[in-house]
């Protein structure tokens, strides 16, 4: 490997995470929902959203924000929408609750809401959605997170990173998905870039007096941008909305207000949509559903890129094997272990 990466297993790095976390107070229960998703991202090299997560999910505790043992509560609200406060824990666990919930009553209905309150998520979008579209429904969510983003045009921030993401089932393949945040970079990539003393790329952030930039700190102390000029603002807005006030959660002002200068993860709401294609084209469905197989292929066959398809190809390459993994993180990961007394099994 280079000498900026390393490599470790998904076994070792499931040991040192589930370690770390229970060692600072999380429950057994957080930190295996924690250190799972982690370990999966890492192993789909999602770096930003991989094993670096769980020193954010450590500055959460050691700040004094999260509840390490909450046990989230579930609200049946409606025919067709079911709630779960999170009780200010890690959003995982209120995922997990809902989700049977929600497939239940998508099934029945034809479409369903989850209202995911009062939770901090950390982790991508993807693994909700993917988890939905495996159940045969499609797949729709969204979060705000903190102001940390400029509306198009202006300087100052006003939206989170937004992200917004889709599943669609595609039988006995990977569901088609895609992930991504509203704004041009997510915020985990500029904490890792400042990490490896890298600059940004162009067009993605500004200062604190409106000026482009592609360094990191400044970029943390002025504003990200939206992807796509107004069109990435007018979408971030409406997640703003589904997310926060539809939900009777905050704003992504509301949060940066919440963290009180804490700087860790966001605490806010999350809003899930499923849709079953069998209450939409009754015995149709299957047929139907499967004729999207024909727009992957046009896309694909032309060598054009398929949201999902390079996080799948390296779940293949590094299923059985070390998954990559870059140093800094992994030395990170090993100074806390020393310091919490952690030894790994």
């Amino acid at each position: 490997m280079s000498g900026d990466t390393a490599t470790i297993s998904a076994e070792a790095a499931f040991d040192l995470g589930f370690r770390l976390l229970t060692a600072a107070g999380y429950s057994d229960d957080h930190a295996r929902a924690i250190t799972a998703i982690v370990v999966k991202a890492q192993g789909d090299e999602c770096h930003s959203h991989g094993l670096y997560r769980i020193i954010s999910c450590l500055d959460l505790i050691e700040r004094g924000k999260v509840d390490p043992k909450a046990t989230p509560v579930l609200e049946d609200r409606a025919p067709a929408i079911v709630r779960v406060d999170a009780r200010r824990g890690i959003s995982l666990l209120g995922f997990d609750a809902g989700l049977p919930v929600l497939e239940e009553k998508a099934k029945t209905a034809g479409i369903a809401a989850l209202a995911i309150n009062n939770c901090f998520h950390f982790s991508a979008l993807w693994p909700e959605v993917e988890a939905i579209a495996e159940r045969g429904l499609v797949a729709i969510a969204m979060t705000v997170s903190h102001a940390w983003v400029a509306p198009a045009g202006g300087s100052k921030p006003v939206f989170g990173t937004n992200p917004f993401a889709f599943g669609w089932p595609r039988g006995d393949k990977h569901p088609f998905v895609f992930d991504f945040a509203t704004s041009a970079i997510a915020r985990g990539d500029i904490e890792l870039h400042r990490r490896s003393n890298t600059p940004l790329p162009a067009g993605v952030a500004i200062d604190r007096d409106g000026r482009p930039t592609t360094d990191p700190e400044a970029a943390s102390d002025g504003a990200m941008l939206t992807f796509g000029g107004h069109k990435g603002s007018a979408l971030s807005a409406m997640i703003e909305l589904l997310a926060g006030p539809l939900i009777g959660d905050m704003t992504s002002a509301q949060s940066l207000a919440f963290d009180e200068g804490a700087k860790v993860t966001p605490c806010h709401g999350e809003l899930v949509i499923a849709l079953d294609p069998k209450s939409f084209l009754g015995a149709a469905a299957a047929a139907e559903i499967t004729g999207g197989e024909a727009l992957f292929d046009a896309i694909s066959g032309q060598n054009a890129r398929l949201p999902s398809a390079r996080r799948y190809a390296a779940r293949r390459r590094n299923q059985g094997r070390d998954m990559p993994v870059r140093r800094a993180v992994l030395d990170d990961l090993h100074a806390l272990a020393r310091r919490y007394g952690v030894t790994a099994g």
